[in-house]
C-alpha cells in the first residue's frame, strides 16, 4: 500500500452520514493513523483510522477513534451551524485540495464526538494564511460514542468543491486528530507536517486521495 495515497471507492448510495455502522464501510480502504504531527509515535490508545467513499453526489469520510481518556467536548454543543474554535477540543479533521496544481488552496472540515462541525476555505502562502470563515460547504456530520471508541462521519456534496471528480482523478489532502488537553494534548497526522510546533497547515506535506471505480 502506498503510505501517501488513500484510494476512495465509488458507491451508489447516499445515506452514509447517518449510518456509521453500514456494512458498505467495510469495503472502503482504510488508513490507520498513529503518529503525531512531529512524526513521533502516539500512544496506541490515541490511534484512529480513516475511510473515504464517494458517489455521484457526495464525498464521505469516516473516522474511527480510540478513546481511552475523558472526552474534551462542549457541555452544550450546537450542531445546527458551524462551530468556530472546534479545533481547541477533541476533533478529527480532513483537509482537501481538489485542484492538483494548487494544493495551497484547500478546504478544512472538522467533526467532533458531539456531532459539531466546521468548514473553512483556506489559502496559504509562504508567509501567510487566509481563512474564509464564511465558506458554506453544505456538509453534514454525525457521531456516536461508545466505551473506548468514537465514530464520526461527514458528508460533503460536490458543490463544496465546485467540481465532481472522475475515476482516476487524484486530489491532495491530509487527515488529523486533536485529542486531550493541556500539556497532554495530542495532534495526530496521517502525513506528519514535521513543524517545530503543532501545525497542520503545511500543504507541501499533503498525501493523495485517488478516486476509483
Amino acid at each position: 500500500m502506498n503510505a501517501k495515497r488513500l484510494t476512495i471507492k465509488r458507491i451508489e448510495t447516499d445515506d452514509l452520514v447517518d449510518l456509521a455502522g453500514c456494512p458498505i464501510w467495510d469495503t472502503a480502504s482504510d488508513i490507520s493513523i498513529g503518529r503525531y504531527w512531529s512524526g513521533i509515535d502516539a500512544p496506541v490508545e490515541r490511534h484512529f483510522a480513516a475511510r473515504m467513499l464517494w458517489s455521484a453526489h457526495a464525498l464521505y469520510v469516516r473516522f474511527d477513534a480510540r478513546q481511552a481518556e475523558p472526552l474534551v467536548v462542549a457541555s452544550e454543543p450546537i450542531v445546527t451551524e458551524k462551530t468556530m474554535g472546534l479545533w481547541d477540543r477533541d476533533v478529527c479533521e480532513i483537509f482537501i485540495a481538489p485542484n492538483i496544481e494548487r494544493r495551497n488552496e484547500y478546504f478544512e472540515f472538522e467533526v467532533a464526538p458531539t456531532g459539531e462541525w466546521l468548514d473553512l476555505g483556506i489559502i496559504t502562502t509562504s508567509d501567510d494564511r487566509a481563512t474564509n470563515v464564511n465558506y458554506v460547504s453544505g456538509m453534514t456530520a454525525a457521531a456516536s460514542v461508545a466505551p473506548d471508541r468514537v465514530v464520526m462521519t461527514i458528508k460533503l456534496p460536490w458543490a463544496a468543491f465546485g467540481k465532481v471528480p472522475s475515476s482516476g482523478d487524484v486530489w491532495h489532502g491530509n487527515i488529523f486528530r486533536c485529542v486531550g488537553k493541556g500539556e497532554n494534548r495530542g495532534y495526530l497526522a496521517w502525513q506528519p507536517t514535521e513543524t517545530p510546533a503543532p501545525n497542520f497547515h503545511v500543504p507541501e506535506k499533503f498525501g493523495e486521495f485517488e478516486f476509483v471505480g
